[in-house]
């Protein structure tokens, strides 16, 4: 699924990918539950920590 995106997103990249809107990928980034760099007034985001987002919500059992 991550393969077809390159090595650094945006935001908006990641809310496609996780199927949420622009908001909560925001909101995702501020909370430090997925890693960012800031450069200058972007932010980007790695997608080995998106991988690692995912990976620990797969650990994570809703009732």
């Amino acid at each position: 699924m991550l393969r077809d995106y390159p090595d650094v997103l945006t935001v908006k990249q990641v809310a496609c990918i996780l199927g949420i809107g622009l908001n909560s990928a925001y909101r995702l980034v501020k909370e430090k539950q997925i890693g960012c760099i800031r450069v200058g007034k972007r932010i980007l985001i790695p997608k080995v920590c998106v991988a690692d987002y995912l990976t620990s919500a797969r650990n994570t059992v809703m009732r």
